[in-house]
C-alpha cells in the first residue's frame, strides 16, 4: 500500500473516532515548527526556590545561637536545615565580597583575567583601605597578582584588594558594581543592592542572610576553585605574615572559607563552610550568622551550627549523578523515550535515623516534544518524608533528543491528535 493510501486510511479513522477538539490539536501540532514545545523554568530558578525556601515541618530544632540570624544550608541536597530571621535587611560590609569573589572567578574561567596576572593598587583602592582603619596591602602603584589580591580580600578582609579586583574585572569601580547587581538579579535576588565591592558601609548597600547564603552556595557551586584561597590560615606579603580573620580555620581543619565581617548595624558576622566525610559521601555545609557580639562569639555560634547541623541528620543518596530516576516517552523526536535524571547526585537530607521514611513521586510535563536538549528541565521529583512534603527536585533530560524526519513528526502530530 502506498505511503499516500497508509496516510489517507490514517486521517480518515481519526476523523470518524476522534473528538473535533482533539483531531484540532492535532492539527496545531502537525503545523507547528520542531522544537515549539513551552520550555520549562530554568533549573537555576527552581534551585533558587528550593535554596530560599525554609525547612519544612519536622526538621529537628537547632541549639540555642547567641546571634540575631542565621541559616544553615546543606549544599549536597541543596536543602536549608535551619534558619533564625534569615530575611532581615542588613549591610552586608565585607560579606559583599563573597559576590566580588564570584565575578573575579567568572572572569578568570571566561580568561578575561589570569590568576598569575598583576593588577595595580589604584589611589582609590588605597584610599578604600586606610578609610576602613585597616592597612593597606601595598603602597600605590604597587603591582599584586589577581591570587595575591583574591586571598588579601578572603585572608585579611583587604578592602584594598577588592578595589583593585573589580578594576582589573570591568575598568572602574563603577562598572563592576553594575555588574555586581546585574547578577544578584539575574538570581532572582530582591533583598540585595550593591554600591561597592569591598563592603564599606553606604547608604543603599543592603542584603539578607538568605541571599547572603545564596551567593556563598553559586560561589562554592560555580567556583569551587575559590576555596585553594579562602583556606588559608595565613598570608604573607612583602615578607610580613598575617593571620585570617576567620577564627575557625585555626580550630576545626573541615572549615575552608569564606568571609567575616563587622559593621555597627550587622554586628560581628561570618559565612563558613565546612565539609566532612558522610555515609553517603562527603557532605558539605554552608552558614550563615549575622549580628553576634564579637569576633570569638561569631566564631563559636558558627561552629555550633555547623556540628549540629553533622550530627543531627543523615545525608540519603537516592540516585547517583547521571543515573536514569524514569524514562519517559518523547513525541516527534529521533528516539522514543528519553531517560529523566540530574547530573549531580540526587541527595536528600532527613533527621538522624529517620531514611527508611523517604518516599518519592515524579510529576512530568507531558507530552514531552523534541527536539529535547541535554540537561533541560522536564519533570519534578517529589520527595517525602512519611506524609510530609519534603523537597522538590528539577528532573533534565539525560540526553538530547533531535527532531523526527517530516514523516515522523507527522506520524506523531496525528497520534497526539487522537488520544
Amino acid at each position: 500500500m502506498s505511503l499516500f493510501l497508509v496516510l489517507s486510511a490514517t486521517v480518515r479513522t481519526a476523523w470518524r473516532h476522534a473528538r473535533l477538539g482533539g483531531w484540532l490539536a492535532g492539527a496545531v501540532w502537525l503545523c507547528a515548527a520542531p522544537g515549539a514545545q513551552a520550555q520549562a523554568p530554568a533549573a537555576s530558578a527552581v534551585a533558587l526556590a528550593s535554596a530560599l525556601a525554609d525547612p519544612p515541618p519536622g526538621m529537628p530544632a537547632p541549639p540555642e545561637i547567641a546571634a540575631r540570624g542565621f541559616i544553615l544550608q546543606d549544599l549536597g541536597s541543596q536543602q536549608t536545615l535551619a534558619a533564625h530571621q534569615p530575611d532581615q535587611s542588613v549591610p552586608p560590609a565585607s560579606l559583599t565580597k563573597l559576590m566580588t569573589a564570584y565575578l573575579v572567578c567568572q572572569a578568570v574561567d571566561a580568561g578575561q583575567l589570569r590568576w598569575d596576572q598583576r593588577l595595580p593598587l589604584s589611589e582609590r583602592a588605597w584610599r578604600a583601605a586606610i578609610g576602613s582603619g585597616a592597612r593597606a596591602l601595598a603602597p600605590v602603584g604597587a603591582q599584586l597578582t589577581v591570587t595575591e589580591l583574591l586571598r588579601g580580600m578572603a585572608v585579611l578582609g583587604a578592602n584594598d584588594a577588592a578595589v583593585a579586583l573589580a578594576e582589573g574585572v570591568a575598568g572602574s569601580v563603577d562598572d563592576f558594581v553594575a555588574r555586581m547587581n546585574r547578577q544578584a538579579q539575574a538570581w532572582g535576588l530582591k533583598g540585595t543592592q550593591f554600591r561597592n565591592p569591598d563592603g564599606q558601609t553606604v547608604s543603599g548597600q543592603v542584603s539578607t542572610p538568605r541571599e547572603l547564603a545564596w551567593i556563598a552556595v553559586r560561589l562554592l557551586t560555580e567556583h569551587p576553585q575559590v576555596l585553594d584561597h579562602t583556606r588559608q590560615p595565613s598570608l604573607t606579603l612583602g615578607g610580613v605574615k598575617q593571620a585570617s580573620n576567620n577564627l575557625l580555620l585555626l580550630r576545626d581543619p573541615s572549615v575552608d572559607g569564606l568571609q567575616v565581617a563587622y559593621a555597627e548595624r550587622l554586628g560581628y558576622a561570618m559565612v563558613a563552610t565546612s565539609r566532612r566525610a558522610a555515609a553517603a559521601g562527603e557532605r558539605r555545609l554552608v552558614t550563615v550568622v549575622v549580628g553576634a557580639s564579637s569576633a570569638q562569639a561569631r566564631a563559636i555560634e558558627t561552629q555550633k551550627l555547623l556540628n549540629w547541623g553533622y550530627s543531627a541528620f543523615d545525608a540519603v543518596r537516592l540516585y547517583a549523578a547521571g543515573q536514569a530516576v524514569s524514562t519517559a516517552p518523547v513525541w516527534k523526536g529521533r528516539a522514543s523515550t528519553v531517560a529523566l535524571g540530574r547530573t549531580q547526585p540526587i541527595v536528600v537530607t532527613v533527621p538522624r535515623g529517620q531514611a527508611a521514611r523517604i518516599q518519592t513521586t515524579l510529576t512530568r510535563q507531558d507530552p514531552l516534544l523534541a527536539p529535547l536538549a541535554q540537561g533541560q528541565t522536564v519533570g519534578t521529583l517529589h520527595i517525602r518524608l512519611g506524609t510530609q512534603p519534603w523537597q522538590t527536585l528539577p528532573l533534565q533530560a539525560l540526553e538530547a533528543v533531535p527532531s523526527a524526519g517530516w514523516l515522523g513528526r507527522t506520524w506523531d502530530a496525528i497520534r497526539l491528535g487522537i488520544q
